[in-house]
């Protein structure tokens, strides 16, 4: 008689376990990698996503492209989520992560196919990673950071080496010298928020300027906006939160009044309120009037006669960005308005840029902001322009952090693999060849790198190999000569964080995909996912259906 089977998981449950499981997941990571392997270095090719707006968006940068594809596979969702954080960590090198972290895994694949235990295999690369970042470390080149001159020189180079694989490659030197003079601008923290980029279409890429200090476009003005003044020169500028019109009554009160001039009153008491406003401000000093709420048309007729300038409807960023780079405070009612709450900075002016108006602020006494005007044709070529300039950003704020730089273009990469194939020869054992498939894997970025170039990558390797054995410890791909060369000189330069963070995040990725033996798949999920809910009680605020 047979046993009854027993059935532990509902009906449908998709359940895979073992190798052939392992060896699903590290397929869909290799084709992750395949979406955006042909995006690196600066011969790399960019994507165009449509989402199913039908926006198009281009980019070039390894996380946005993932971020886009909508990745429905748990194990190579990993892959997305490595490159997410290299972006937030570092900014730059999120393409690297991914092909390093697919690259460990295509080459373990006959390993675990051979049937090697995966602990062993998640062993020794976690050795592997340890010594590769205790490398990096050793190698790096410090810089001084007494020497004002040759610390920003070296900003520019690591901005320029981000930039390199950028869309604007061709204005490198233009903005890697924006990208430091605005990073260099902030305070301690550094935060990016300081950092406003306004993109204005029309112009030439060349026409993007940098302001030290705020700017932010003309806000929606009444009748009586075009007689304002619109240069200062030392303005007081006061900040609120304040609404400065007339208002309908709100709560539906209800007053009962016997003759005309009881409502007289009423109607009188609404206007002192906000005359009584706007004389405090007058009576204040400031010369430029910067609310978030709506400044009505009588407020801004009453500033026009009085010389003052008005904005309503500034957005907070910007008013909070203004208030970092003016000093004072943001105020949420009239009745104190000292100096000490105003803020001022030497020279306020309108400015037409392109078909929009701009109001600058300049020469702020405790500027530790600053915005960046971007101009440009497309309006996908000025957003990816954004992007490209948030990666050279977050890379220079941290080579100010951490001062160790490396050389790139696939050099220190060559390195490691050097250094770790010659450590796998030194050790018994199956560590030995796990090793090595580590070094060898690390090789993917400079064949990736001559590949996209349309170079002969094997070709390019060899000579790499032979020349970094013979102790030419800085030499990688040179792309304009199709050959290699010593990347140092060359300054093709970026910071050591970023490759110390790329192999971890690439390394504990491999590591977690291999430690996965099974999936379990619930059946419902995969059935009325997309179907939003539908048919579970109405209470949603979804229509009767009669």
């Amino acid at each position: 008689m047979m046993p009854a089977p027993v059935i532990l998981l509902k009906e449908g449950t998709d359940t895979s376990q073992g190798i052939p499981q392992l060896i699903s997941n590290i397929n869909a990571c290799q084709v992750i990698a395949e979406a955006v392997r042909t995006t690196l270095g600066p011969r790399g090719m960019d994507k165009l996503m449509v989402d199913n707006r039908g926006k198009a968006t281009i980019s070039n940068d390894g996380a946005t492209i993932l971020k886009l594809l909508d990745v429905v596979h748990p194990a190579a969702k990993t892959l997305v989520d490595i490159a997410r954080s290299q972006d937030a960590e570092v900014g730059d090198g999120t393409t690297s992560v991914t092909l390093l972290a697919a690259e460990f895994l295509k080459q373990l694949k006959p390993y675990v196919e051979e049937g090697l235990h995966p602990q062993t295999i998640i062993r020794a690369f976690r050795t592997a990673t340890n010594l590769a970042v205790n490398k990096i470390k050793e190698i790096a080149v410090s810089v001084k950071k007494d020497d004002k001159q040759e610390q920003r020189q070296l900003l520019e180079k690591c901005a320029a080496t981000a930039l390199n694989s950028k869309l604007i490659a061709g204005q490198k030197d233009f903005f890697s010298k924006m990208v430091v003079d605005a990073v260099i601008s902030l305070d301690e923290l550094m935060s990016l928020k300081m950092i406003g980029i306004k993109k204005v279409q029309g112009g030439a890429l060349e026409d993007s300027q940098l302001i030290s200090g705020v700017a932010f476009k003309k806000t929606f003005s009444y009748a009586g906006f075009e007689m304002q003044p619109k240069r200062y020169e030392n303005p007081k500028i006061a900040l609120l939160n304040v609404e400065l019109e007339l208002k309908a009554e709100k709560d539906n009160a209800e007053v009962r009044v016997k003759s005309v001039e009881d409502y007289q009153a009423i109607v009188d008491a609404e206007w002192d309120i906000l005359y009584d406003k706007l004389e405090k401000i007058y009576q204040s000093g400031a010369k430029v009037v910067l609310s978030k709420l709506p400044i009505g048309d009588v407020a801004t007729q009453y500033f026009a006669d009085r010389d003052l300038f008005c904005a309503g409807r500034v957005q907070e960023e910007d008013l909070k960005r203004t208030m970092m780079a003016c000093g004072g405070s943001i105020q949420t009612s009239v009745g104190a308005l000292t100096d000490s709450v105003l803020g001022q900075c030497e020279l306020f002016e309108e400015v037409q840029v392109g078909g929009e108006r701009y109001n600058f602020f300049k020469g702020c006494p405790k500027a530790k902001t600053c915005t960046i005007i971007l101009r440009g044709g497309a309006e996908q070529f000025t957003e990816e322009t954004e992007r490209s300039l948030h990666d050279a950003i977050m890379i220079v704020r941290r080579a100010i952090k951490n001062d160790t730089i490396v050389a790139g273009g696939g050099a220190i990469e060559m390195e490691l693999s050097k250094y770790l194939r010659d450590y796998s020869r030194t050790i018994p054992g199956k560590q030995q060849l796990l090793i090595g498939a580590y070094a060898k894997a690390l090789e993917v970025i400079p064949r990736q790198l001559c590949d996209n170039a349309g170079f002969d990558a094997t070709n390019i390797l060899n000579k790499l190999r032979a020349k970094h054995a013979q102790g030419g410890m800085w030499c990688g791909v040179d792309i304009n000569k199709e050959d290699i060369a010593d990347n140092f000189a060359a300054c093709v330069w970026e910071p050591s964080i970023v490759r110390i963070n790329a192999l971890t995040a690439a390394s504990e990725a491999a590591c977690l995909i291999l430690s996965v033996d099974e999936t379990i798949k619930n059946p419902r999920s995969s059935v009325d996912g997309p179907m939003g809910g539908a048919g579970r009680g109405r209470g949603r605020g979804r229509p009767h259906a009669h």
